[in-house]
């Protein structure tokens, strides 16, 4: 069930039949501010090497980085109809996090092609999570790795009927 991407995390060696996304690199207007530099903001170290299942409001581009604004949530197994998740929205505020230059994203449906996860770009990635209105993305959840300065190197999707 896992799939991978380059080494670059910017794209993969084949596109999904379907996956036809123009690449636009906007900041939300609603955007926190991001962190500078390589280094995660004071906020999101207490993620650092951890991984976390997480809901995303926001994703931006911002001088050739990536940035999500998330906040922890939890996750339930459905299997009637059919194998999937239930995502159970978190509280509080959100926290603006980097992800890491070579971080992997792998989608699923709704925001992949799939129900399989399949890598890709993070300009893909933010492209397709904002093209969802935003009462939808409440619904969405992911699983985030953050390596030991609290950047995402690892993004993948549940599937969600």
């Amino acid at each position: 069930m896992t799939a991978s991407a380059s080494a670059s995390g910017q794209a993969a060696a084949t596109t999904p039949p379907t996956a036809t996304v123009p690449a636009t690199t906007t900041t939300p207007p609603t955007a926190t501010t991001a962190p500078s530099g390589d280094t995660a903001s004071a906020g999101t170290t207490r993620w650092a090497g951890t991984k976390q299942f997480m809901q995303i409001r926001e994703g931006w581009i911002s001088g050739g980085r990536t940035y999500l604004s998330v906040r922890t949530a939890r996750k339930v197994a459905v299997t009637d109809p059919h194998e999937a998740w239930r995502i159970v929205p978190g509280e509080g505020p959100y926290t603006t996090v980097l992800m890491a230059t070579d971080a992997r994203v792998l989608l699923s449906v709704p925001l992949g092609d799939s129900s399989h996860p399949y890598p890709y770009s993070q300009t893909e990635f933010v492209n397709r999570l904002m093209a969802e209105p935003s009462s939808s993305r409440s619904g969405l959840g992911y699983d985030l790795s953050f390596d030991g300065k609290g950047r995402v190197t690892r993004l993948q999707s549940l599937y969600t009927s």
